[in-house]
């Protein structure tokens, strides 16, 4: 492959921390095992793996496989949490244990997930109540949070703070990334591109959002839709892990989106970082190998064309 990209995949295929129920009996290295025989270069992290950096090394290395990232919960948007600066530091201290397990593991990118207020990981409320800044002020309160918090994240770990738009929580519309790119500073906030978050959240054609703020992007979970059930969602009202168990999300290469013109947007732009298959189902329904399978070579199809 000419296009210095890696493929990399998500536990999600095989348990999910958010539902223990889909996946919650099955050990991490059966995941681990099934990944590198399939291919992928890498894992992102789940409650599953080891906590500190050297184990969690040790672990992986023990397959061949790269820490590819992690989610980090984070709570800069809690309105009740003191002065900015006083937010930025309870922040800069609750990451310590998670950064350091990063850095140890060579990563340079974390996976920002805002949970101030998120309804994401709950299974009777709806999407719809999720939570929305009150106005423009507190717009701008936050992105001066995350400039803050991004710095210093660049400055004490060499690590990049790719804020991932999600489903459920303050920045899930293509409009909320349109204004939480304007606002913050690219050289120290960048964007998680997720395709199954940006459909769901209301980009009909996710490339074409990804093209306004690819130059802003270090990371993509790559996630197939399943629209007829997102149609569903929507109309039904559900909560996120409703859809989640209904299948709105599949591999690539199983749903409606256009891969290729993704990637081909990211080539032309020089990304040249992780592509990773991320799509949360349940997986009595989709086994995770053979689904894990599908998104690899998918990916690596694609990959090898428009590096050619």
């Amino acid at each position: 492959m000419n296009w210095k990209v890696r493929i990399g995949i998500n536990p999600l295929s095989w348990m999910n921390d958010d539902l223990p129920s889909l996946g919650g009996d099955t050990p991490l290295d059966t995941a681990l095992k099934e990944g590198a025989e399939i291919g992928y270069a890498g894992f992102e992290l789940g409650n599953k793996f080891p906590k500190t950096g050297p184990a969690l090394k040790a672990r992986l290395d023990a397959y061949g496989l790269a820490c590819v990232s992690g989610w980090y919960s984070g709570f800069l948007a809690q309105a009740d949490a003191g002065s900015d600066d006083q937010a930025l530091a309870a922040e800069a201290e609750r990451c310590k244990p998670h950064m350091d397990r990063l850095r140890h593991n060579g990563v340079d990118v974390v996976v920002y997930g805002e949970c101030a207020g998120t309804v994401q990981g709950q299974m009777g409320t709806p999407v719809s109540r999720r939570p929305r800044f009150a106005d423009d002020a507190a717009w701008q309160r936050y992105a001066w949070r995350l400039d803050a918090f991004g710095a210093h994240l660049l400055e004490c770990y060499g690590i990049r703070l790719a804020y991932h738009h999600h489903m459920g929580a303050q920045v899930e519309s293509p409009q909320d990334v349109d204004r939480l790119m304007a606002l913050t500073d690219p050289r120290k906030v960048f964007l998680l591109f997720d395709t199954g978050h940006a459909y769901y959240g209301g980009a009909a054609d996710p490339a074409a959002l990804l093209k306004k703020h690819v130059a802003r992007v270090a990371h993509v979970h790559c996630k197939d839709v399943r629209p007829q059930v997102i149609a569903q969602a929507r109309q039904g009202d559900w909560s996120f892990l409703q859809g989640v168990v209904n299948g709105i999300f599949t591999v690539p290469g199983d749903g409606a989106l256009d891969f290729e013109a993704v990637l081909r947007t990211l080539r032309d732009a020089g990304y040249q970082g992780w592509l990773v298959v991320e799509a949360e189902q349940d997986p009595a329904i989709a086994p995770g190998y053979a689904y894990a399978k599908k998104g690899y070579e998918t990916l690596r199809a694609l990959v090898e064309r428009l590096g050619a």
